[in-house]
């Protein structure tokens, strides 16, 4: 791939294409990527191949007028045409008075770069990746009870980052991720159960054990097997770490500005309220070492920090890029991100909520009769209320025990009170980039037999 100094001079150039051309300001972005990957099902390769991608785009404001233009093509003809077809778009939409680019007072001046370790420098051989999946799939299959595999993969990729606008701003930075996932199934005819597992990290030598990750695997399509339904009740529901992160992420969700800007969001009324119970806490950190959505800044190359979203309980701020942030009169939290097609838009970066003191066993110790769920589907959330239903699967919890699994039932409540009767679990793993510990909710409803 082109240096660094490359990307930075291609997208100088560009700015100061569009400044001739008409542009009273504007900015672009290039991404870069190269990744490997490898899958294969019950040992036979599937898939062996690697890929090189570029995408370049240019945002361009006249007034309160932009038009943003995006390619994959860096000659020279290409460019102009960019530039040239981004100023007539501009000229012809209609006006944003929220738009713009960020105040010079705003931009991230110097930002850390080495000590973020974002970028892994080896690139495995393809032998490695075959070697890889083919351990965890192996392990997968060696468990008793499992009867057939959806296959293991193992990837690798580097991507690069470059941004300048005319306001001054110019910076780039480069990452890594390293995979490796299975996912098999247990049992015959129609009583198969499927499970799965995976590792996801920035650097080769932070990944969990391929072996280990095909025996949980293996283990877990086991334990779903001869599932049974349960009755309609209101009971205590424990989230496994695998989905009590979307717990968290429906309350990003509703604290996004735009959702803020336009009053549909259940929590629009709630900055500096009590939302969650008290001592709890949500750190939202884009500087975390090694961390899967680490960055040096933001998408509009303003500076970003870590934060408390939440912090004992109360909610501190929402999450704003500079138009949601014009929008309700308040400074940008350095929370934007950025394609090359669209304006940049406000998302957060390594989102996770802080550790409890209990363990696992200790927060479902006192529960009678409860559900320990491992699997949501749907999507039955209504960020305008709040108002929760999702289907669900995991395990019956009897007198503090996980007694058998269990299938097609439905959970509801409100996430308003879900969050104001939550508790932690103090297992909290840094595998997704948005991850909460064991959670526990106190009376919701299933819906069952």
């Amino acid at each position: 791939m082109p240096t660094q100094q490359d990307a930075l001079s291609l997208l100088g150039d560009l700015i100061g294409r569009a400044k001739k051309a008409g542009a009273e300001a504007a900015d672009a972005v290039l991404f870069e990527g190269a990744s490997l990957s490898h899958s294969q099902r019950l040992g036979k390769v599937e898939k062996l191949e690697r890929s090189e991608g570029f995408d370049l785009g240019l945002r361009v404001l006249i007034g309160k007028q932009q038009a943003i233009v995006s390619s994959n093509d860096r000659s020279k003809q290409a460019l102009e045409e960019l530039v040239t077809r981004a100023i007539d778009m501009a000229k012809t939409v209609p006006e944003d008075p929220f738009c713009g680019i960020a105040d010079p007072a705003d931009l991230a001046k110097d930002w850390p770069s080495a000590e973020l370790e974002l970028d892994d420098p080896v690139e495995p051989a393809p032998e490695k990746l075959i070697a890889m999946a083919s351990a965890a799939e192996d392990a997968a299959r060696a468990v008793a009870g499992v009867t057939n595999s959806e296959g293991a993969e193992a990837g690798w990729g580097r991507s690069s980052v470059a941004m300048v606008a005319s306001n001054g701003f110019a910076g780039t930075y480069s990452g890594t991720s390293h995979s490796v996932s299975v996912s098999v199934l247990a049992g015959t005819g129609t009583a198969m159960e499927r499970d799965y597992d995976y590792s996801s990290t920035v650097w080769a030598e932070d990944l969990a054990d391929p072996q280990a990750i095909g025996k949980n695997a293996g283990e877990r399509a086991v334990k779903r097997l001869n599932a049974r339904k349960v009755a309609t009740q209101q009971v205590p529901v424990v989230f496994d770490p695998r989905v009590s992160g979307g717990i968290m992420r429906h309350l990003i969700g509703a604290i996004t500005g735009p959702s803020i800007a336009r009053g549909t969001s259940f929590l629009k009324d709630k900055l500096g309220k009590q939302i969650l119970p008290p001592g709890l806490a949500i750190i939202d950190d884009p500087h975390r070492k090694r961390g899967l959505r680490t960055k040096p800044f933001d998408g509009e190359g303003v500076r970003n920090q870590r934060r408390a979203i939440v912090e004992d309980g109360i909610l501190q701020t929402w999450l704003l890029d500079l138009r949601s942030a014009r929008q309700l009169g308040l400074k940008t939290t350095g929370h934007a991100s950025r394609g090359t097609s669209g304006p940049p838009s406000p998302g957060p970066t390594n989102l996770y909520m802080e550790p409890g003191t209990m363990t696992v066993e200790e927060l479902i110790a006192d529960i009678k009769q409860g559900l320990y769920v491992n699997e949501l589907m749907g999507m039955g959330v209504n960020g305008l209320t709040g108002d929760y239903s999702r289907g669900a699967a995991g395990f019956w919890i009897e007198n503090g025990e996980i007694a058998y699994p269990v299938s097609e039932i439905t959970i509801a409540s409100n996430l308003n009170e879900m969050f104001l009767h939550l508790t932690r679990a103090n297992d909290l793993v840094f595998k997704t980039g948005s991850d909460a510990p064991t959670i526990r909710i106190e009376g919701m409803t299933i819906a069952g037999t």
